[in-house]
């Protein structure tokens, strides 16, 4: 009985959400965007458009390339000549593919050169290396968190820590996953990583594009001061939140009788659209180009537009290591985390950050 009580349980789920101006001083949206590292799927929705600019069909374009490699051995990543190459000089990610965080061994290389291994408990043992219990285990602890600083670790070759790492990878315990790899440098040349992993047949990919027109859309009515919303003036964050993940999922938002599929409608108060653009952007998204979407995204309004605000949601990976920054992540029911900015035509903004059981409270 008390399984089954715990499996009708509703997961903890977390939603923070603030308000704020892009042209404010301590504003935190650029800090915010560029350290939630590992994003699966950008989306923007723009009411009142019926066609994209150039300017932001052009960015959406440009979000590639990212690279899949097989088998790769995790010892390639800790090797001189690859920090040299792209550790140090740009900012490099590797993910690890088709892993799941509750259940496999799972790796993530972070832009600042950390290398986080979450282990299970018989491989942690097995590598020898020090870590720290994952604050997911629950009562008896079956995973570990191992960080490996690879800046530190390459400034000296020929020291016991650099030695011990490379001999946990390379003999102990050799371990093999396939990858995720993206890295962004202005300037460089994206055959680099190719011509370095080819002896591992690495293949580039293009993130996927999704591009819809919606006609007569009811939208919820907001105000940029009114974050809590007000009866019968304005929406709250909270229920553009739930209809934006409606919208996004394409459902059907006329709340008919027949509908046994969704009985969800746009909250009150609302108004019809003529129309609005959505677009969706899926793949190995790095920060530093959803940042450059973002500040497109607030130039919108830089010209006179019917629409009263845009907004602009990213998805993270669910089993990856770390929400943001170095927050540990777990997956548990959802593995969510996620944020959505609300871009309004005086500069202001919302910006709502969500995650789920195992996870902490959002930076």
């Amino acid at each position: 009985m008390a399984t089954l009580r715990r499996l009708r349980e509703v997961p903890r789920h977390l939603l923070v959400c603030e308000k704020s101006n892009f042209g404010h001083d301590k504003s935190r949206h650029r800090h915010l965007v560029e350290t939630h590292y590992y994003n699966y799927r950008v989306s923007f929705l723009i009411p009142e458009c019926g066609i994209l600019s150039k300017e932001l069909k052009d960015l959406v374009m440009g979000f590639g390339p990212y690279y899949f490699v097989k088998g790769l051995p995790l010892y390639e990543l800790i090797t001189h000549e690859f920090i040299n190459t792209f550790v140090k000089k740009g900012s490099c990610y590797a993910l690890t593919y088709n892993t799941n965080i509750d259940e496999d061994n799972t790796v993530a290389l972070l832009p600042n050169g950390k290398l986080i291994l979450s282990l299970d408990k018989d491989t942690y043992e097995e590598t020898g290396l020090q870590g720290r219990p994952s604050q997911y285990s629950g009562r008896k602890t079956m995973r570990f968190i191992v960080s490996i600083d690879l800046m530190d670790l390459s400034s000296n070759l020929d020291s016991k820590k650099y030695k011990r790492v490379s001999w946990a990878f390379k003999e102990k315990k050799p371990l093999k996953f396939d990858f995720l790899l993206a890295w962004h440098q202005t300037g460089a040349e994206g055959s680099t990583m190719m011509s370095y992993f080819s002896g591992y047949g690495i293949q580039e990919h293009q993130p996927k594009i999704a591009l819809s027109t919606t006609p007569d859309l009811r939208c919820p009515v907001l105000r940029s001061g009114l974050l809590g919303g007000e009866p019968e003036a304005a929406c709250s964050a909270h229920e553009l939140f739930d209809w934006l993940g409606a919208v996004f999922s394409h459902a059907d938002l006329n709340n008919e009788p027949y509908n046994f599929v969704s009985t969800y409608c746009c909250p009150q108060p609302s108004s019809v659209v003529a129309q609005a653009s959505l677009c969706s952007v899926t793949g190995f998204l790095l920060p530093e180009r959803i940042c450059v979407l973002l500040e497109q995204l607030c130039r919108y309004f830089d010209e006179p537009k019917l629409a009263p605000w845009v907004t602009l949601s990213v998805q993270g990976f669910a089993d990856s290591p770390v929400s943001w920054r170095e927050s540990e992540h777990g997956f548990q029911k959802g593995g969510e985390h996620l944020y959505n900015f609300v871009i309004f035509n005086n500069r202001d903004y919302w910006l709502q950050m969500a995650v789920g059981a195992d996870d902490d409270c959002p930076p």
